[in-house]
């Protein structure tokens, strides 16, 4: 029988564990206030795939091209309005070179927008059911950055399995705020990155919570999920690389030892399903492929055979003024470091991780658009949210080591990690308000200048502009950015 004692602390204890969730959950609410429901740059064609099956019930984006701003309409329209022939396929459709993932993780809330849409307007509300009206891209934006937050959540999730739960929880802050994360999270939501740190947080997060007693059910969720990963992002597919030391390990005991569980065969078999259902769930992608380029496996990016398969840029991806990974977002260099200390300290777990982060960077670097043209930071490692939260994790869980006192480490963690938090506040600011340039390099003495002496002037305003004048705001940036690209035209 258990007293009435323990009766009394065990909610105590449950509620303690889930404070920080809950803190985690009400900074997210309260940041729904930055949510900014525009459609802009790559995100016209993300959301084409959204708007046009839905709405016009085909895959002609004629609508879509026509109404984005004005940077993405100045390639692909004449003088007279009229969409160049170039930006057509052999097929006859617009060229959409953008993934169909998107659209599938932003369609439940979509189709909720719509179907309040029309409801209003059977009782009379003039609210346009075209899906560019406000609705329609509040529930968008909205998505964007419940996905997101749930790429934070897991990452917390899993993070705290292995390190003190107070540097999971700041870990996963500063990631969240001191990352590139925000910036397609909030600033530019119909873009694909950060619904794609949820996918593979949710994939990564699944695989280690299934590994050793993987059912044939979770083999079929796991295969879902990776189809869908790649729906979302292509580059995406580096992370399957943890799946390969998990196999090696299991068909090497099942063969030593042929009556223990799961035997080759029946490995072989879940594996074989994890492959179907995985390309099964990437058939949109094949079929959008088809009917738009008339090749299914025709992506519209770079051809692979013109990557730099022989130079790559390994250093640039991570030290380079132009979009680079450290000088934009340099609190990611302890996650670097963290992530290679959590191989020492796990490594069945560590090394797979470590691996699909190194891969993931190798691949990046053989891209020849790298630096992500109009990117903040490289947006590209945006995906990898969770493994650069568990490595900040670690890396404070084993410095903390180093100190007498846990709670002044916590402290003086805080308030360096508030800094790097700071500093990636005022970068964004000078990103997005063109202080620096969104397109190629910038010059580090300019930025380091802004920071300290111009961002602190003008962020005030600006903050206030975005808050209660923002669609000003937005047609400021915008006009901003096409005179950044009459000065600075790309090849």
């Amino acid at each position: 029988m258990i007293d009435s004692t323990e009766k009394s602390h065990r909610p105590v204890a449950r509620s303690f564990r889930r404070q920080p969730e809950f803190w985690l959950s009400g900074v997210f609410l309260l940041s729904l206030t930055l949510i900014n429901p525009w459609v802009r740059g790559d995100g016209v064609g993300y959301y084409a795939y959204l708007r046009a099956p839905i709405i016009e019930h085909s895959l002609n984006f004629e609508n879509d091209y026509r109404s984005a701003n004005a940077s993405f309409r100045g390639p692909r329209l004449d003088e007279n309005g009229n969409l160049k022939p170039e930006v057509r396929t052999p097929t006859g459709h617009l060229e959409n070179h953008f993934t169909v993932g998107p659209a599938i993780l932003w369609s439940p809330f979509f189709l909720t927008a719509h179907v309040g849409v029309l409801l209003a307007r059977a009782f009379g509300s003039t609210v346009a059911a075209d899906g560019f009206s406000t609705p329609y891209r509040l529930s968008m934006a909205f998505a964007t950055a419940l996905y997101g937050f749930l790429s934070l959540l897991l990452a917390f999730r899993l993070a705290r399995q292995y390190v003190n739960e107070w540097f999971a929880f700041l870990a996963t802050v500063a990631i969240w705020w001191a990352s590139s994360l925000p910036v397609y999270m909030y600033f530019n939501p119909s873009w694909s990155h950060a619904l794609s740190a949820f996918i593979v947080a949710f994939f990564l997060w699944y695989w280690h919570e299934t590994r050793g007693q993987r059912t044939t059910w979770r083999w079929l969720l796991l295969g879902v999920c990776t189809g869908l990963m790649l729906d979302v992002y292509y580059p995406n597919a580096m992370v399957l690389i943890v799946l390969l030391p998990e196999a090696a390990k299991q068909y090497r005991a099942a063969f030593r030892d042929p009556s223990s569980s799961p035997r080759p065969s029946r490995l072989l078999a879940d594996q074989l399903l994890f492959v179907v259902v995985a390309l099964l769930c990437f058939v949109p992608t094949l079929v959008a492929h088809r009917i738009i380029y008339g090749n299914a496996l025709e992506s519209g990016y770079v051809p692979l055979r013109d990557w730099l398969w022989r130079s790559p840029v390994l250093l640039a991806v991570l030290f380079s003024s132009n979009h680079g990974l450290l000088p934009w977002t340099p609190i990611l260099l302890f996650s670097i470091v963290g992530l290679a200390m959590f191989w020492r300290r796990a490594p069945e777990i560590g090394g797979p991780f470590a691996a699909a982060a190194l891969v993931f960077y190798l691949f990046i670097a053989c891209y020849p658009d790298w630096a992500g043209i109009s990117s903040y930071g490289n947006r590209f490692f945006v995906s990898l949210t969770i493994l650069f939260v568990l490595g900040l994790a670690v890396f404070l869980d084993t410095l903390a080591r180093l100190f007498s006192s846990r709670r002044i480490f916590i402290l003086v963690s805080s308030v360096v990690l508030m800094a790097f938090m700071l500093w990636n506040a005022g970068l964004m600011f000078q990103w997005g308000s063109h202080l620096v340039p969104a397109r190629g390099p910038i010059s580090f003495p300019e930025m380091i200048h802004n920071q300290f002496f111009v961002v602190p002037r003008q962020l005030t305003g600006k903050l206030e502009s975005y808050l209660f004048r923002r669609r000003k705001l937005m047609q400021q940036i915008e006009d901003g950015d096409i005179q950044q690209m009459k000065h600075q035209p790309q090849p």
